[in-house]
């Protein structure tokens, strides 16, 4: 070997020299207490990674060394490459590695001082283990006789509660059997509108279960329309709604028959009582139109009711949307 070796080739020289003897970075971790990162730095002469010029020396000589190698063969190139034109003293290089090997092998020996207590641990966890055993037994016995006497007490409650469950039942069925007649009545009792006849643009229809006093609201979309309202025979009220404009109409007392007419009827919309008159579903091609609708008390009994309604459409009227 020449007895200087090219800076370039420090790296690459103790890598060959390494694998040469057998040694894994690891193996090489392990005698010179170098880390492994160090050495890597080293093979690949990435000095900045080390801590410093004074390791970097350290570290190389110590890795020369470890693989039979002559530091001296390339300690001139190193210094000059570092900036240092001597090299430091052995006896400096030595008290610094040593002192951080001392550091390093504090660590097994605080591991090692952890190491006199796992006796003392395991000896602890039989004993509780022990114990532990103990009170499992014992509770057992325990709870065996508690619940003999639990069983006894379950045999005098089981039939108190059968009798309470069997109460429960017959309540909840009979809450909701009157839930059910109670919803059947209310439905009995909505407002429903039905057509009866359509003759031309004239539509009747009969309206049943209304209050006493009833309220039409009219709203015109689209363009103008001319409305007026009639109550058994009187006129209420007429005149013409500008596009969005509403009217509400509010009717005499136990008025029995209602009569519309409509200059607009596509263009108009109808609640009764607060609920949707869906009229146009009769003939919405027909823009004039007179619609009668006689009115039938709450009270009036189903047969009362026109013999042609049971061959016509029923319209159940629904609450608008605000």
């Amino acid at each position: 070997m020449e007895s200087k070796i090219a800076m370039s080739d420090i790296g690459q020289i103790l890598k060959e020299a390494r694998i040469e003897k057998g040694y894994t970075l690891d193996d090489l971790q392990q005698i010179t207490k170098i880390q492994k990162r160090y050495l890597i730095a080293i093979e690949e002469e990435d000095f900045a990674a080390l801590p410093g010029d004074f390791y970097v020396k350290a570290f190389i000589r110590q890795y020369a060394e470890t693989v039979d190698l002559n530091y001296d063969d390339f300690a001139d190139e190193l210094n000059e490459k570092l900036g240092q034109k001597e090299p430091l003293p052995i006896e400096e290089v030595t008290s610094r590695l040593a002192e951080r090997q001392a550091k390093d092998d504090d660590k097994p020996d605080r591991f090692g001082h952890l190491l006199k207590y796992i006796p003392t641990v395991i000896i602890v966890v039989v004993v509780a283990a022990i114990i532990g055993t103990i009170y499992v037994v014992a509770r057992g016995n325990h709870n065996k006789n508690s619940q003999q006497i639990e069983n006894n007490t379950e045999k005098v409650a089981v039939s108190t509660d059968e009798t309470s469950q069997k109460k429960k039942v017959a309540k909840k069925k009979a809450a909701k059997k009157k839930a059910a007649k109670d919803k059947a009545t209310a439905k009995e009792k909505e407002q429903k509108i039905v057509s009866t006849s359509v003759q031309g643009s004239r539509f009747v229809y009969d309206l049943t279960n209304a209050p006493a006093t009833n309220v039409l609201q009219l709203k015109v979309q689209g363009r103008a329309a001319w409305n007026a309202v009639t109550a058994d025979g009187v006129q209420i009220w007429q005149g013409t709604l500008a596009p969005g404009a509403t009217k509400e109409v509010k009717l005499p007392e136990n008025t029995k028959k209602i009569m519309l007419n409509l200059g607009n009827s596509k263009g108009t919309e109808i609640e009764i009582n607060g609920k949707k008159f869906d009229f146009l579903k009769e003939d919405a091609n027909k823009s004039v139109r007179t619609i009668v609708i006689n009115v039938a008390s709450k009270d009036k009994k189903a047969a009362d009711k026109p013999a042609e309604a049971s061959s016509s459409s029923s319209t159940t009227t629904s609450q608008n949307a605000d």
